[in-house]
């Protein structure tokens, strides 16, 4: 738990016009050094640490998650902040059309699936979950600063990105099938959301070494390990029905280095799984 409570407002309105240069610069994919960033933003804090200066980060990361942004790779989220942070990040992302636009073209650009001779660096282990009771977040229900957009939303409906993602997962298990001598098991690996369409709760047919089906629902982003994602009840049930078949592959870092994650059966068990919107009906 970050101890901000002595900041200044000069301080967190330095700290965070900091961010947000860098953040808007990764999004653009322009290259900038961390390293050099914090050294020029120490001289404007009141004898801060770079350990200080990390954990603000990551709490700017916490309020721009809640908020549907993206945030800078290596700053994972970090909740119980000071209000002070969230009202200040809302009040200069309201004023920052740089970072706007940024954010706005990397959830929307257009994707093709990256060909790679090995596959066998792509495969990582999940985000560890810890079920807890937490503290009521700071971030009200209602802020007096609206989000332009949700940009991590915008994500999930790029179309392109998503087709190009389970592209890429089709050649994966192409080769986890080739690798483990099951050559005609490969060869039967089909994309079934394109070729029996969507709504079937999972997007390619593979297999596993023995012959039983697996099930591989892809769900892809542009950012970091940690970025939500969002799922379908029908998804989500059907996760729950075939609890020993079903695999959500998580894709990240897809445009510069794709990695995947596999979570295996019901989703509940690996992540909270929050209902973010409702339909009201009178009939």
């Amino acid at each position: 738990m970050a101890d901000d409570k002595d900041w200044t407002r000069i301080e967190v309105e330095a700290t965070v016009a900091d961010y947000l240069h860098m953040l808007t610069l990764e999004l653009s994919g322009q290259s900038y050094n961390k390293s050099a960033h914090r050294r020029a933003l120490l001289s404007k804090l009141n004898n801060r640490t770079d350990g200080a200066i990390e954990l603000k980060h990551r709490n700017i990361s916490a309020i721009l998650g809640m908020l549907g942004f993206p945030w800078i790779a290596g700053y994972k989220p970090l909740s119980h902040f000071q209000i002070l942070l969230r009202d200040v990040v809302e009040g200069q992302l309201s004023l920052n059309r740089l970072v706007d636009e940024a954010a706005l073209m990397a959830t929307t650009s257009p994707a093709v699936a990256p060909l790679l001779d090995d596959f066998r660096k792509v495969l990582v282990d999940a985000p560890k979950f810890v079920a807890e009771a937490k503290e009521p977040s700071p971030l009200p229900y209602y802020s007096s600063a609206p989000k332009k957009r949700d940009y991590l939303e915008r994500e999930a409906r790029n179309i392109s990105l998503g087709k190009a993602g389970e592209e890429f997962i089709l050649s994966f298990e192409h080769h986890r099938l080739y690798e483990l001598g099951q050559k005609k098991l490969a060869e039967k690996v089909e994309h079934v959301s394109v070729s029996k369409g969507d709504g079937l709760g999972f997007d390619i047919l593979s297999f596993e070494p023995d012959g039983r089906e697996r099930y591989i629902e892809v769900k892809t982003t542009t950012f970091a390990k940690e970025t939500p994602f969002f799922i379908s009840r029908g998804e989500i049930q059907f996760a729950n029905n075939h609890d020993s078949q079903f695999h959500l592959y998580r894709l990240y870092d897809f445009r510069k280095s794709p990695k995947l994650f596999d979570l295996v059966g019901s989703v509940e068990k690996h992540c909270a799984v929050n209902p973010i919107s409702y339909i009201c009906e009178f009939s």
